[in-house]
């Protein structure tokens, strides 16, 4: 007998085992997440927040439960299934990995990301294709680059420092910021407005911490970017907007089955200009940032942190069925202020 003979052998006997009372308790259980709406987020001041659930069936709960009794086989088959994109998976050594700790690595049709939009999307920073510098504005051609590529230095540590999306300090990006703007983003971050109107951690992506681990090293990244000229407050000189889709490969820590990706709307705008009063200084100032959402995430949750939404997780206490549906996967800027449905899953 071959070893597939035996797992299917196994499995079936398995299975077998679950009583029909507790049978019927799955089917209600997957009749209930079928019904549970998806949702949609985005908070009051800084982002929306999106949100599936994926339907529930007898047949997930007793493969998980041939997880637990038979982990030796799982890790066997474990490649074969995810397509070499596990938890613990080591990258090719990617452009986008030496520049951000995320992005580039292997790609197929047999990853996380098959049969999703983002199939088709680069991998990390090959993603962010931004504008070609020109003179404009009152600035040199030299120092438009200098504006876009701080706006790609800012994506990058904003969506793809690994660090940072388990919950790290985001150093690089106060780095990047204005000092006169990163002071107070430093406070928001050490200490968050109590009423929550306030979060810098807002400005990138964070999972929550011990709610989700990264399957593999490939972030997928597909949007645009765009220079224009700014005239504000007697300031003159270009604007940098950006308007990227990041997706993640997630699951709950230890979980396989719980495998999802996670989609991350990013906008934002970033300003430079001459500051004839220090020396004609290059400065370059963030007006709004990571605006856009995410999905499949709480909406009952705003603590700056992104809180995904598995399909065993506690109901969700926040969502309006009235709202316009929307579609993760677009790169429209405009969508409602609360949660509302979702066109598709993720």
């Amino acid at each position: 007998m071959s070893e597939t003979d035996d797992i299917d052998e196994r499995f079936t006997a398995l299975t077998a085992q679950i009583s029909e009372r507790e049978r019927r308790r799955m089917r209600r259980s997957a009749a209930r997440e079928r019904t549970r709406p998806q949702r949609f987020r985005r908070s009051l001041r800084t982002r929306r927040r999106w949100r599936r659930v994926a339907v529930a069936t007898a047949l997930v709960v007793a493969a998980g439960a041939f997880v637990t009794y038979r982990p030796d086989v799982v890790d066997r088959f474990r490649a074969g299934v995810f397509g070499g994109f596990s938890g613990s998976g080591r990258p090719d050594g990617g452009t986008g990995r030496a520049e951000a700790g995320l992005g580039a690595g292997a790609s197929g049709t047999d990853t996380p990301f098959a049969g999703s939009p983002a199939a088709a999307y680069a991998d990390g920073v090959k993603g962010l294709v931004m504008p070609r510098a020109k003179a404009m504005g009152g600035l040199s051609r030299k120092e438009v680059a200098a504006a876009v590529r701080r706006a790609k230095d800012m994506l990058v540590a904003s969506h793809l420092n690994r660090a940072v999306l388990l919950g790290g300090r985001p150093k690089k990006l106060i780095r990047l910021l204005d000092p006169e703007q990163r002071g107070p983003f430093v406070k928001g971050l050490d200490h968050p407005s109590p009423k929550g109107d306030y979060h810098s951690r807002n400005w990138v992506t964070s999972l929550a911490p011990g709610s989700s681990e990264l399957v593999g090293d490939v972030v997928k990244v597909h949007g645009r970017s765009g220079l224009s000229v700014f005239r504000e407050d007697g300031l003159r000189g270009v604007r940098v907007k950006v308007n990227y889709l990041f997706v993640y490969a997630i699951r709950r820590p230890g979980r396989p089955e719980t495998l999802t990706r996670l989609v991350v709307h990013s906008t934002g705008r970033l300003e430079a200009w001459k500051d004839e009063r220090d020396r004609g200084e290059l400065r370059f100032w963030v007006s709004r940032w990571n605006v856009g959402g995410s999905a499949p995430a709480r909406c009952d949750v705003d603590d700056g942190f992104v809180h995904p939404f598995y399909p065993d997780s506690a109901p969700d206490t926040k969502v309006d069925v009235t709202a316009p549906p929307v579609d993760p996967y677009s790169l429209e800027e405009e969508g409602p202020q609360e949660c509302s449905v979702l066109q598709s899953g993720t």
